[in-house]
C-alpha cells in the first residue's frame, strides 16, 4: 500500500457547527484529535458543548487503524479548499482493502431514526448544492452519458427528486426515477417512469436484471443505511459494463445522514463510497474524480464511479 492515505480518517475530523440545525448545510472539516475521538467512539459536541449524537462502531475504529498503517501523506491534509484535484483522483488507486467490510451496523445509525417517508412527506422544490456545483455535475454527465436518444438505452436515477441535473434536452427511451416523494418525482421532466420507495426499509429494486446502462445518485449516498444491499441491487439491474455514478458534496440533511458520514471528511467519503462498490462485488475497481468547480468558493463536488463487470 502506498503512503498517501495517512491523513484519511486518521488526521481529519469533522466538527459540526450550530449550523447543523439548518435543513442543508456544509459540514466543516477540522483537523484536530480525530484518532482519539474516533477510537473512543464518543459523541460530538459543537462549540457550545451541546451534544451531537454520532454513533461510531468498531468498523470506524478499524477503518482508522487501517489507514494509520499507510504511513504519512507528505504532511498534507485533505481540506477541500486547498486540495489539488489530483489528490482526490488518486485516492482509490491501488487500495488494499481489508478482507471484510470494516463497518458495523451502528456506523449506519442516524441522529433521526424516524421513518424517512415522514421526513420526506412534504415536497421540497429546491436544489441541495449551489449552481456552480450543479453545472459541474451536468457537464460531467454530458461527458460520460450515452448520446441522447440512443436506441435501447435506459438510465436509472436513484434517490431522485424534481430535478436530475441531466444535460439540457437530454432524452432516452427509458429514464426511470426512484425517490421518496411522489410530487417531486412527478415534476421531474426527464423521467419516463418513477417508483416511490424507501431504500432504507426495502433495498430490493423492483426492476429487471441487466436492464440499465447507467445509474446515477446525486448527493444521497450518505443517507443509505443498507448500502451494500443497495449496491448489490444496483449491480443486478445494471447491464454488463453498465456505469454507476455516485456524486456528493459536503452538504446534507445532517440528522438523516449516517453517523460514519457526519463524523468523517470529504476524502474519507470517497473511500467510504469506494468501499461500497468493492464489498458489494461484481464491480470494477471504483474510481474517484473531483469535479469541484471553484475550490473554497463554491460547493465541492465529488464523483465515485464504477462499471459492472462484463463477465
Amino acid at each position: 500500500m502506498t503512503n498517501r492515505f495517512a491523513s484519511i480518517l486518521s488526521a481529519n475530523y469533522q466538527s459540526l457547527s450550530s449550523a447543523a440545525t439548518s435543513p442543508s448545510f456544509p459540514i466543516v472539516n477540522s483537523l484536530h484529535q480525530f484518532p482519539n475521538k474516533l477510537n473512543k467512539r464518543v459523541g460530538l459536541f459543537n462549540q457550545n458543548k451541546r451534544p451531537r449524537r454520532v454513533v461510531l462502531g468498531l468498523g470506524a475504529t478499524f477503518w482508522a487503524q487501517f489507514f494509520n498503517m499507510a504511513g504519512n501523506f507528505g504532511g498534507k491534509s485533505f481540506l477541500a479548499s486547498a486540495r489539488p484535484k489530483s489528490e482526490v483522483d488518486k485516492i482509490l488507486e491501488n487500495v488494499e482493502w481489508p478482507e471484510q467490510f470494516p463497518f458495523k451496523e451502528e456506523d449506519f445509525q442516524r441522529f433521526d431514526e424516524s421513518p424517512d417517508t415522514v421526513f420526506y412527506d412534504a415536497p421540497r422544490f429546491v436544489t441541495h448544492i449551489d449552481d456552480p456545483a450543479i453545472a459541474a455535475l451536468t457537464k460531467y454527465y454530458s461527458q460520460v452519458f450515452p448520446p441522447s436518444n440512443t436506441p435501447g438505452t435506459a438510465i436509472l436515477d436513484m434517490c431522485s427528486s424534481w430535478v436530475s441535473h441531466f444535460p439540457a434536452g437530454y432524452k432516452q427511451e427509458r429514464i426511470a426515477g426512484m425517490g421518496l416523494n411522489d410530487e417531486e418525482l412527478k415534476r421531474n421532466p426527464v423521467l419516463t417512469e418513477y417508483v416511490v420507495q424507501d431504500l432504507n426499509t426495502n433495498p430490493k429494486l423492483p426492476l429487471e436484471d441487466n436492464s440499465f446502462d447507467v445509474i446515477t445518485n446525486v448527493v444521497s449516498v450518505d443517507y443509505l443505511t443498507k448500502p451494500l444491499a443497495v449496491f448489490k441491487e444496483m449491480n443486478r439491474v445494471l447491464k454488463p459494463g453498465g456505469l454507476a455514478i455516485m456524486s456528493f458534496s459536503n452538504r446534507c440533511f445532517w440528522t438523516k445522514a449516517i453517523s460514519i458520514w457526519t463524523s468523517t471528511s470529504d476524502a474519507d467519503h470517497v473511500m467510504i463510497v469506494g468501499s461500497y462498490f468493492h464489498y458489494a462485488g461484481g464491480f470494477e475497481p471504483p474510481k474517484a474524480v473531483d469535479i469541484s468547480p471553484n475550490p473554497g468558493r463554491s460547493d465541492p463536488m465529488y464523483i465515485v464511479y464504477s462499471k459492472k463487470l462484463s463477465a
